[in-house]
């Protein structure tokens, strides 16, 4: 069964924190990098944090030095860790496989940032 779900978003004050979680099921999940994703209104969705199933990570500019993606192989389950929040950081948030076409996505979890 192909299943993402995310969770762990919700409104903070900028410079706050949040964990957004994400519980993928085994096909999408092992053996692929993972990535966070996010989409603000009237915007595309964009990649910002993504880690191999060996760990190493890489980021996108805007959330460098303040997101901090993690995976457990185990238990099939990416974590994204949030700090220092910007206003612009608001949008919703999705995890799903890299370099892939991605048919398939979750509910994502919405993330707000009031300044």
């Amino acid at each position: 069964q192909v299943q993402l779900v995310e969770s762990g978003g919700g409104l903070v004050q900028a410079g706050g924190s949040l964990t957004l979680s994400c519980a993928a099921s085994g096909v999408i999940f092992r053996g692929n990098t993972m990535g966070w994703y996010r989409q603000a209104p009237e915007k595309g969705r964009a990649l910002v944090a993504q880690i191999t199933s060996g760990g190493n990570t890489i980021y996108a500019d805007s959330v460098k030095g303040r997101f901090a993606v993690s995976r457990d192989n185990a238990k099939n389950m990416v974590y994204l860790q949030m700090n220092s929040l910007k206003p612009e950081d608001t949008a919703a948030y999705f995890c799903n496989r890299v370099g892939w076409n991605n048919n398939y996505w979750g509910q994502g979890t919405q993330v707000t940032v009031s300044s």
